[in-house]
């Protein structure tokens, strides 16, 4: 019976790749585990953009605001370009461009509530620009927080240091800027259909 075997051979054992070679087919619709990965790779890229602008925008802000008490505040203002445009230190209790200043507990929630919600579209960020753009408010809103908090007249309600004074416009701040640029940034990326997941999509 062995020396039958031997000379017939054993048949072959269909393998994981079916009985007649093939390989075995994919999920429809389905990524392989390297597209996943590269996936996860690109929106780690732009997390890391956002919070490196986020920081920039932060620290540009806080040290500016710091220079500003120590040297400026109780003194007369530095002019820039003329009249029209002077470094004048003021304290705002209301919001950006001195809006609201009876708010300033609301304003301060507000802030708070836009930096969950950037923190929690980071998840899905997939596209430069929207990285920009999401850091500059985050920086921006997280730099007038920290005013908020820490200044006085008392946590949570604390006046924000403004000092960029142009002729007949409102003083603001650093922090202000980059909350402004980064909405108008936000409107032209929504008016070219461009989505923070990096699809693009025409109305």
């Amino acid at each position: 019976m062995a020396e039958a075997e031997r000379i017939i051979g054993t048949p072959d054992i269909p393998d994981a790749e079916g009985a007649d070679g093939a390989e075995p087919e994919q999920p429809a619709g389905g990524s392989s585990p390297a597209e996943g990965e590269g996936a996860k790779g690109r929106g780690g890229k732009k997390v890391l953009v956002l919070l490196v602008v986020a920081v920039l925008a932060y620290l540009l802000d806080l040290g500016s605001k710091m220079l500003v008490v120590a040297k400026l505040e109780h003194e007369e203002p530095i002019e820039i370009f003329g009249e029209w445009l002077k470094f004048d230190a003021i304290r705002n209790a209301g919001a950006a461009f001195g809006i609201g200043e009876a708010f300033t507990f609301i304003f301060t929630a507000i802030a708070a509530v836009v930096i969950v919600v950037i923190v929690r579209l980071a998840r899905k960020l997939y596209s430069l620009p929207w990285a920009v753009a999401l850091g500059l408010l985050l920086g921006g809103a997280l730099g007038n927080l920290t005013d908020r908090i820490f200044r006085a007249p008392g946590v949570f309600e604390g006046a924000v240091v403004d000092f960029i004074a142009p002729a007949h416009f409102a003083v603001f701040n650093l922090a202000d800027s980059a909350i402004v640029c980064g909405g108008i940034l936000i409107v032209i990326l929504s008016f070219k259909g461009l989505d923070p997941d990096g699809t693009v999509h025409k109305d």
